[in-house]
C-alpha cells in the first residue's frame, strides 16, 4: 500500500491491486501489451500523488502509446477515462450506477433534470434499469469518450453528476414517455442509442433530459423588404441563436444598393449593412455559452449586389463591408449554370425594381417560371438599377472566394425544388446552416401595433421557418439485416422528437407541426464499405442501392406511423399523395427496381394511410459526433486512416474503425477524385428527401488547376446535386488544410 491524496485532500492508501485491476478491465480483449502500461505505475507514483493524477498519467501514456501499428491504445485510453469518470461521479454524488432511479430523483431536485423523468413510476424505472448495460461504456475510444465525458455529461456545481448509459436512458424514456408501451419502446431506443446505432443530433442529446431544452436542429427564415421584417428577423436569429439552432436566413428579396427609399432614390444601402447587424447579434447573442450563434445567409446569383456579396469574407477591400462571423450562401439557378456553361453573359438586378415594375418576387420563382421573367426582364430596357455580367466571371469569382475562404455555399435552387415533395404548399429559396436541411419556407408579414389602455399590442401574419430535427444511423454499427429496424427506430425517434420539443419561434413551430420534417441521416459510409471488403470509388451502384433501401425503409416507416397517429397536415395534394417519389412514378419502381416488391407495399401502404413526416432525410456533415460514434463522418471517404489531431487541450489520437484488418479499403478524402466523389453524392441525394451535406477537398500539391475546381461544381450540377457544402483546400508543399467551425446543431 501506498498513500495518496484523494480529491477531497484526505491521504488514502494507493491500493496497487486495484489499479491493475483497472488496467486487466481497460486492456480486455485488444491487441495491447498491458505490461508497457502496467511499467509506468512506478514512475508516476509521488508522495502525496492524487488519484486523479494517477489515472489521468495513465491515461495520457495509454494515448501517447496510440500509433498506426498499435491502434488498440486508444481504446484502452477511452475505457480508462469512462472508469474515472465513474469515480468521480461516485465521489460527488454519493454513489455511481446501480441507483437509477435515486439519480433521477437527485438530478430532478437539482434543477438537472426535467422532472417530466418522473412521470415513470419507481417500479417502471427499476424494470428500465435492468436494461442498462454498464459495459457500454467501454465501447468508446478516447476520442469519443473525451468528447462524451467532456461535452455531454452535465454538471452541477462545475461537477460532472451523470453517467453515459444513464444518459442514453434518461432520453429513451423522454423519447417514448407518450407512447402506449412506453417500457418497451424506451427500451428499444436505449438499445439502439447505446450500442451507437443511432447518433442524436447534438440538440436532443445535449438537451432532451434538461428543464426546457430545444431540441430542433435546423431553421431557415426569410427577410421581407420593409424595416419590420428585418428586425423581427433580427429578434428571431437571436432567439434561435440562444436555443442553440443553426439558422439559415434568404436576404434577396431586400432591395439593392442605390435603390429607391420612400421615394428617394439611390437612398438604399443594400443587403450589406443588414448583414453587418446579422453578424454582429449572431457573435452577441451565443449559444447558451458554448459559442457564437451560426447563421448562413443566402442571395440570389441574380441580385444586384452579389458582387459586393461574394466580398464579404475576402481579406482585400473595406473593411466597413466585412462579415466575417456569417456564412455566406449563393443561390444558383439552371439558368445561371447553362450560361455559365455557354459562356454567356448574366443580368443583376434589384429585386425592389422588379416587385414594382412586374408585382412578382423573383426569388420565389424557380424553374419554367422563373426563366420566362427573368428573360423578359433582360429584355426590358426601361429598368434602371441593371448592369450585364459574364456568367462565367462570375462563377470564377465565386470559386476564387471559395479556395480563398472555403465559402460561399452553393445552392442549386432548381433541382432542389424539382425534388420537393410538398411544392404545392410553397418553394425552398436555399439550404440550411450545413446545406443538408431545407423545406418549404416563407417570411411573416403585415406587422401592425395596436394601443388598448396603455398596452401596446403587435400582430404578424406568420410565414413559415423550416425546421428539422435530425438523428444519423451509424453505418459502422448497423449491418445490412438490421438496417429496416434501425430506420423505423430512427424515423420513430423523431417524430417523437416534434411533440417533445417547443422551439423559441411560433413560425417554427407552425411549420414542426404542419410539415413534421424529420432528416434520418446516416454516417460512417465509409466504415461500413470497409467492413464489407468494399472499395469506395468502385461502389457507385452499391451505394445507390443502399441509400434507395434507406429511403423505401423510411418511407415506410413514416406510413406506418401514419397509420397509428395520422398523416401530416398538409399531406394532400403532396408528390407523396400522387404517388410520385423522388419524381418517380409507381410504374418506374415496380418495373425498373431492384426492390420492386417492397416498393410495391410501400406504395400501397402511403395509398391507404398517408405519411406521418413530409420530409424524411437529410444526411448532415456529424464532423465532431462521429468522433462520438468512432465512425467516419457522414457519407465521405475517410478524412485519414490514422492521425493525431492537436488541440489547445492536447492531443487526441483519430483512428479509423477497422484500420487493423481493413487499412487498404479505406482510401483518404485528399485522395478521392472529387468528380467521382461528387457522383457519389448525387447518388445519395437523389434517394434524399432533403440534402446532402457535400463537402469538396482539392489538394492543391497535386497540380489542381482552376479548370479541375470548374469542372467539379459543373459535374455537381449536372449530376442533379441540390448544394455544395464548405470548401476546403491542402495548400502547397504542405499537409494543411484550411479550418472551418463545424455547426454543432446538425451534428448527429
Amino acid at each position: 500500500m501506498r498513500q495518496v491524496i484523494n480529491r477531497a485532500g484526505v491521504k488514502e492508501n494507493l491500493d496497487i491491486t486495484k489499479i491493475r485491476e483497472k488496467l486487466v478491465r481497460a486492456c480486455e480483449g485488444l491487441e495491447v501489451n498491458m505490461v508497457k502500461l502496467e511499467s509506468c505505475i512506478d514512475s508516476i507514483y509521488q508522495e502525496n500523488i492524487t488519484t486523479k493524477k494517477i489515472q489521468e498519467s495513465l491515461i495520457n501514456q495509454a494515448v501517447a502509446m496510440t500509433s498506426f501499428e498499435e491502434s488498440d491504445w486508444t481504446y484502452t485510453a477511452g475505457r480508462l477515462l469512462m472508469m474515472e469518470t465513474e469515480r468521480e461521479v461516485f465521489h460527488k454524488r454519493g454513489f455511481s450506477y446501480g441507483k437509477f432511479y435515486e439519480t433521477i430523483k437527485l438530478l430532478s431536485e437539482k434543477g438537472i433534470y426535467d422532472k417530466k423523468l418522473l412521470e415513470y413510476t419507481k417500479a417502471e424505472i427499476d424494470e428500465l434499469e435492468k436494461s442498462i448495460d454498464v459495459s457500454r461504456d467501454m465501447m468508446y475510444d478516447y476520442a469519443g469518450a473525451n468528447m462524451f465525458v467532456n461535452r455531454y455529461l452535465l454538471k452541477y456545481q462545475g461537477n460532472i453528476f451523470e453517467l453515459p448509459q444513464e444518459v442514453f436512458m434518461c432520453i429513451s424514456m423522454l423519447l417514448a414517455i407518450n407512447e402506449k408501451d412506453k417500457i418497451s419502446v424506451a427500451k428499444r431506443f436505449y438499445n439502439a442509442l447505446s450500442l451507437k446505432k443511432i447518433s442524436l443530433a447534438t440538440p436532443i442529446l445535449a438537451n432532451l433530459r434538461i428543464p426546457k431544452g430545444n431540441l430542433s436542429s435546423c431553421f431557415i427564415t426569410a427577410m421581407d423588404d420593409n424595416i419590420e421584417s428585418i428586425f423581427y428577423n433580427i429578434d428571431t436569429i437571436a432567439k434561435i441563436s440562444k436555443n442553440g439552432g443553426g439558422v439559415g436566413l434568404n436576404v434577396s428579396r431586400i432591395r439593392a444598393k442605390n435603390s429607391m427609399v420612400n421615394g428617394y432614390y439611390n437612398a438604399s444601402g443594400g443587403v450589406v449593412p443588414w448583414i453587418k447587424i446579422v453578424n454582429d447579434t449572431a457573435v452577441a447573442v451565443n449559444q447558451q455559452g458554448r459559442r457564437a450563434g451560426a447563421v448562413t445567409v443566402a442571395l440570389d446569383s441574380w441580385h444586384l449586389d452579389i458582387e459586393t456579396f461574394l466580398e464579404l469574407q475576402t481579406e482585400n477591400g473595406d473593411q466597413r463591408g466585412k462579415a466575417y462571423d456569417i456564412y455566406p450562401q449563393v443561390v444558383i439557378s439552371d439558368l445561371f449554370m447553362k450560361r455559365v456553361k455557354e459562356d454567356l453573359s448574366w443580368t443583376l438586378v434589384d429585386p425592389f425594381e422588379i416587385r414594382k415594375k412586374y408585382d412578382v418576387e423573383l426569388c420565389e420563382l424557380y424553374g419554367d417560371e422563373f426563366e420566362k421573367i427573368y428573360l423578359e426582364i433582360e429584355k426590358d430596357s426601361s429598368i434602371e438599377l441593371k448592369k450585364t455580367i459574364k456568367a462565367r466571371e462570375l462563377f470564377k469569382e465565386i470559386m476564387k472566394v471559395q479556395i480563398e475562404t472555403g465559402m460561399p455555399y452553393i445552392f442549386f435552387k432548381d433541382r432542389a425544388n424539382f425534388m420537393n415533395h410538398n411544392s404545392h404548399k410553397g418553394m425552398i429559396g436555399n439550404g440550411n446552416l450545413c446545406m443538408e436541411s431545407f423545406s418549404n419556407f416563407s417570411p411573416s408579414k403585415n406587422f401592425n401595433e395596436k394601443n388598448v389602455d396603455n398596452i401596446g399590442t403587435r400582430t404578424v401574419e406568420l410565414g413559415e421557418i423550416h425546421t428539422c430535427n435530425l438523428v444519423s444511423m451509424n453505418l459502422a454499427e448497423v449491418t445490412r439485416d438490421e438496417l429496416s429496424d434501425i430506420v423505423d427506430t430512427s424515423v420513430r425517434i423523431l417524430d417523437n422528437t416534434i411533440d417533445l420539443t417547443k422551439t423559441p419561434i411560433k413560425e417554427s413551430d407552425k411549420h414542426n407541426l404542419s410539415y413534421r420534417a424529420i432528416g434520418v441521416g446516416s454516417m460512417g459510409l465509409a466504415d461500413y464499405l470497409a467492413r464489407e471488403f468494399m472499395i469506395y470509388e468502385e461502389s457507385l451502384n452499391d451505394i445507390d442501392e443502399l441509400f434507395e433501401e434507406i429511403a423505401l425503409y423510411s418511407i415506410k416507416a413514416s406510413a406506418l406511423l401514419a397509420k397509428e397517429r395520422g398523416s401530416y397536415p398538409l399531406f394532400k395534394g403532396s408528390n407523396w399523395d400522387k404517388e410520385i417519389f423522388f419524381q418517380k412514378d409507381k410504374s418506374w419502381y415496380l418495373n425498373s427496381s431492384k426492390f420492386s416488391e417492397k416498393w410495391s407495399e410501400v406504395f400501397e401502404l402511403v395509398k391507404k394511410y398517408g405519411l406521418r413526416n413530409g420530409e424524411l432525410t437529410a444526411v448532415a456533415p456529424n464532423t465532431s459526433t462521429s468522433l462520438l460514434m468512432g465512425a467516419c463522418a457522414s457519407v465521405n471517404p475517410a478524412f485519414s486512416r490514422f492521425f493525431i489531431e492537436k488541440n489547445q487541450k492536447g492531443a487526441v489520437p483519430r483512428v479509423v474503425k477497422y484500420l487493423k484488418d481493413r487499412a487498404w479499403f479505406y482510401p483518404e478524402f485528399k485522395n478521392v477524385d472529387p468528380k467521382f466523389y461528387v457522383k457519389v453524392m448525387s447518388k445519395i441525394g437523389k434517394w434524399t428527401t432533403q440534402g446532402v451535406s457535400m463537402e469538396l477537398i482539392f489538394d492543391l500539391n497535386k497540380n489542381i488547376k482552376a479548370k479541375d475546381i470548374y469542372d467539379t461544381f459543373m459535374t455537381a450540377w449536372e449530376e442533379g446535386c441540390k448544394s455544395v457544402y464548405y470548401i476546403r483546400t491542402i495548400q502547397k508543399n504542405t499537409n494543411i488544410m484550411n479550418e472551418k467551425e463545424e455547426c454543432e446543431s446538425c451534428s448527429g
